[in-house]
C-alpha cells in the first residue's frame, strides 16, 4: 500500500504556518483531553487538534477495518494493537479529510465544531499504556565519553559492548509525559571521602533521548527476524531518561542504574509513524567487528532527526546547551528489537525502548550534563550569567526534535519537564 499521506506537495485546508513540525504530511498520534473533560485520540496539523473519535462516529473512517471504539479510549494501545497496516490506511485517509481539494469536511460547519480544537484548548496525556520500558546504551560517543569521565581510560568500552545493544529494564510506571514536574529524588550516596548517606541528589541529569513504541506481534517464546522489525514499530517519540549521578555511581555495581533513573523519564505527547519518517532514511553506522548475522539489515536503517536540549531558568531565560543528531546511534532500532526477542522475549502494544543518550562526537553536541560539563570540571555558563554542571531546582528542561529536507519538514514537538525541590 502507497504511503500516500507522504506526498510533500499535499496542502492542507487547516492553516500550517512556516517551519512548523506538524504539516499534513506528518499525522502523529496521541491522546488528549477538553475542556469538557472528555478523553479522546487525536492527530494534529498546525495548531489544531483532530477528534479521531468523532471523526470515527461521523463514518469519516469508512472502509477500514477498525473496532468500533478504537478512538474512543484513554490510550492508543488498542489502535496500536490493529498493526501496520491499518495505521498506513487510517493516516492516508486524514491525509484525504484534510487536503485543501477536499471540501466533504472543508465545508461542514457542524462536523468541524465536533472534530476540531485549538491546542490552547486541549491537554495532552500519556499516549500509551507502557506496560514495559527498556532503555539501551547505544550510541559510541557517550559510552567513549563515559569511559574517559569515570575511568580515565580512552576506550573503555564493556567487552560485550560491539556485539550486541546492551540495554536495562527501565520502572514503566514512572514514565510521565511532557508538562509535568519532575521532583528531586534522593538515594544513597557516597561522597570523596567514603561517607555514605541517604540525601537529595545534587547532581541531576538529563539525558536526550528518542524512543520507539511497538505492537504486540512478537509472542513468549518467539524470535523475530530483523526483516520484521519494522512491522512492529508503531513510532517514534523525544524521551529525556533523567538521571541522578551521584546515586547511580554508588548503586550500578553491579547491576546497573535503579534509584537513579527511576523516579522519572519523559516523553514527548505526540507518537510519529516509522511511515511519516520515511523520507528521512540515512545509511546505517559503520559496525566494526560486523555484527552476527541476525544482527545485520542491509538498506538504509538510520533516520537523520535533528535533536536539540535548551534550559529555561526560573525567570524564563533559554539557552541552548546542545545540538545532535539521531543518526550517531551505533545501533539502529532494528538491531536493538531483533537482540531485545532473540532469546524469546515477548512484545506487547505500547512497550517503549529508549535509544540511549544520543551523543555527536563535538562537545557542544554531547547530550547529557554529565558529558557537557564533563563531570562538573567545564560549567556551562547560560543567558542569564549563572553557570550550571547539573541541572538545578526551577530549571525546565527543553528536548526538541525534528526531520528536514528539500521537500519537507516533520517534527516531534518537544518534551519540556521542570524540577522541584
Amino acid at each position: 500500500m502507497n504511503i500516500i499521506a507522504n506526498d510533500p506537495n499535499r496542502k492542507s485546508w487547516i492553516k500550517v504556518e512556516k517551519n512548523c513540525d506538524f504539516p499534513i504530511q506528518n499525522i502523529p498520534f496521541g491522546v488528549f483531553i477538553t475542556n469538557e473533560d472528555i478523553v479522546t485520540i487525536g492527530t494534529r496539523i498546525g495548531k489544531t487538534v483532530i477528534d479521531l473519535g468523532a471523526l470515527q462516529q461521523l463514518g469519516y473512517f469508512k472502509g477500514i477495518k477498525l473496532s468500533d471504539d478504537v478512538f474512543l479510549q484513554d490510550t492508543l494501545n488498542d489502535f496500536i494493537a490493529h498493526g501496520r497496516k491499518r495505521w498506513r490506511e487510517v493516516r492516508n485517509r486524514i491525509a484525504e479529510i484534510f487536503d485543501i481539494n477536499n471540501i466533504e469536511l472543508q465545508n461542514n460547519v457542524n462536523h468541524k465544531s465536533e472534530v476540531l480544537f485549538d491546542l490552547s484548548e486541549v491537554e495532552m496525556l500519556l499516549p500509551v499504556d507502557i506496560g514495559d520500558f527498556t532503555d539501551f546504551y547505544s550510541n559510541l560517543n557517550h559510552a567513549k565519553n563515559a569511559g574517559k569521565i569515570f575511568f580515565g581510560s580512552e576506550n573503555h568500552l564493556p567487552e560485550n559492548w560491539k556485539h550486541f545493544p546492551v540495554c536495562y529494564h527501565g520502572r514503566s510506571s514512572s514514565v510521565i509525559v511532557s508538562g509535568m514536574h519532575v521532583k528531586r529524588p534522593k538515594g544513597q550516596i557516597k561522597d570523596k571521602n567514603g561517607n555514605i548517606e541517604y540525601k537529595t541528589t545534587k547532581q541531576l541529569d538529563f539525558e536526550l533521548e528518542m524512543g520507539f513504541i511497538t505492537t504486540d506481534g512478537c509472542h513468549l517464546g518467539e524470535a523475530i527476524s530483523i526483516n520484521e522489525t519494522e512491522e512492529l514499530i508503531f513510532g517514534m517519540v523525544l524521551l529525556n531518561d533523567w538521571s541522578a549521578r551521584d546515586i547511580q555511581k554508588f548503586e550500578s555495581v553491579p547491576l546497573g542504574p535503579y534509584l537513579a533513573k527511576n523516579f522519572a523519564t519523559a516523553i514527548s505527547p505526540w507518537i510519529v509513524t516509522l511511515d511519516a519518517l520515511e523520507p528521512f532514511r540515512t545509511i546505517d553506522p559503520e559496525q566494526n567487528p560486523e555484527p552476527l548475522p541476525y544482527l545485520q539489515k542491509s538498506g538504509k536503517n538510520a533516520f537523520d532527526i535533528q535533536l536539540s536540549a535548551t534550559i529555561k531558568t526560573d525567570n524564563n531565560i533559554e539557552t541552548e546547551i546542545t545540538k545532535t543528531n539521531f543518526k550517531f546511534q551505533y545501533w539502529t532500532m532494528n538491531q536493538q528489537l531483533v537482540h531485545h526477542t532473540s532469546n524469546g522475549c515477548n512484545l506487547r502494544s505500547g512497550d517503549l525502548f529508549g535509544s540511549g543518550t544520543i551523543s555527536g562526537e563535538k562537545p557542544e553536541s554531547y547530550a547529557s550534563m554529565l558529558e557537557l560539563a564533563w563531570n562538573e570540571t567545564k560549567p556551562i555558563t547560560l543567558n542569564n550569567g549563572t553557570q550550571r554542571t547539573y541541572i538545578q531546582d526551577n530549571d525546565t528542561v527543553i528536548i526538541k526534535g525534528f526531520c528536514q529536507n528539500e521537500n519537507s519538514r516533520i517534527g516531534f514537538g518537544l518534551v519540556e519537564n521542570k524540577v522541584l525541590s
